[in-house]
C-alpha cells in the first residue's frame, strides 16, 4: 500500500501551488511536469473522496500560509485516504500509480530527491552515519 502520510504531503505541495497560482505567485522555475503530476494526484484523491473534511480543510491550511497541515488534519485525511484504499482497489492502484509519476518526476528534475544525502556537517572525532532504509552498519574503533 502507498504511504499516505507521502499522499498527504504531496497533497499539501499541490494546494500550496494552487493558492499560489491563485494569489499570482508563481515560481517561474515549477516543472510542468511535476505540476502535472501534482494535479493529476489532486484528481485522483478527489474523485474518491470528494467533499471529505480533512481533504477540504488541508485545502484551507494551505492557503493561510501553513508550511505543512496541522497533525490533526494530517491524520484524518491519512485516515481517510487508507480508508479508501483498503475498501476500494482500482483506487488504491490508481492512486499508487499517481505517486509513482509524481516520484519519477521528482527523481528526474532533481536526481538526490529521495536519496541519502549527507551535507555540510562538521564531524568531530569517530563518527558513523548510516543513510537509507531498513540498512545495516558495523561500526570498528580502534584494535579488532
Amino acid at each position: 500500500m502507498v504511504g499516505m502520510e507521502l499522499v498527504v504531503g504531496y497533497l499539501f505541495a499541490w494546494a500550496v501551488g494552487k493558492a499560489k497560482r491563485v494569489a499570482g505567485r508563481v515560481d517561474e522555475e515549477v516543472d510542468g511536469a511535476l505540476d502535472a503530476g501534482m494535479d493529476r494526484l489532486h484528481d485522483v484523491v478527489l474523485t474518491r473522496l470528494g467533499t471529505e473534511p480533512a481533504l477540504e480543510r488541508m485545502v484551507e491550511e494551505a492557503g493561510s500560509g501553513l508550511e505543512e497541515p496541522t497533525a490533526r488534519t494530517r491524520q484524518r485525511l491519512e485516515l481517510a485516504l487508507e480508508d479508501a484504499a483498503e475498501n476500494d482497489t482500482d483506487f488504491a492502484g490508481t492512486l499508487r500509480q499517481a505517486v509513482e509519476e509524481v516520484e519519477a518526476v521528482k527523481a528526474a528534475v532533481d536526481p538526490g530527491h529521495g536519496g541519502p544525502t549527507v551535507s555540510g556537517n562538521t564531524f568531530n572525532g569517530p563518527t558513523a552515519v548510516m543513510l537509507g532504509d531498513h540498512g545495516r552498519q558495523d561500526n570498528h574503533f580502534g584494535s579488532p
